[in-house]
Parts: C-alpha cells; structure tokens; sequence
C-alpha cells in the first residue's frame, strides 16, 4: 500500500496549519450532493465543517472537520456529501 494510496487523510498541528499559511487559501463549499470525480494533478484540503464519504474502487474514506487531506493525481472517486462542506484547498 503506502505510495499506492491516492487519498491521505492526516491531522495538522495548528502551529503546521498556520506555517503553511492553510487559512488564506480559497475556500469551496458544496451542499449535500453525490457526484463522480477525477483529479488531474493533487488536491490538498482542510476541511472545516462538514462529512462527506469518498468512494474509490472497493475503499470508503470517510472525511470529518479538521482533517486535512491530500487527494493524488489520478484518483477516481465518486464524492458523496452527507453534510454540507467548507474546506480551504490547494493545487501543490
């Protein structure tokens, strides 16, 4: 596994969130919404509120407030919002 995962869930401390300046990075919101999804290139998120469940082949990754999550290029997932979402993102 390890290299292989194309979605990485962590927590950062807050002193890593503020060295990466996460908080002036643009924010997206989404209702409650199901919706397939490729990625061209990697995404990183925090996420601020909100659930959603990404769906990708036979693996579920469930997604809370204050995670921050790297979703790699090639990913093919299907994004399925339980809770509206607000996450600052970012294109590395």
């Amino acid at each position: 596994m390890g290299s292989m995962e194309k979605v990485i869930i962590q927590k950062l401390a807050n002193t890593e969130i503020e060295e990466r300046q996460i908080r002036k990075w643009p924010i997206w919101e989404k209702e409650v919404s199901r919706f397939s999804h490729t990625y061209d290139g990697d995404e990183e998120c925090l996420f601020l509120e909100g659930e959603v469940v990404i769906e990708s082949g036979d693996r579920n990754y469930t997604i809370s407030p204050g995670d921050f999550v790297v979703f790699k290029d090639g990913l093919e997932c299907i994004w399925d919002i339980k809770k509206p979402v607000r996450k600052h993102y970012n294109f590395p």
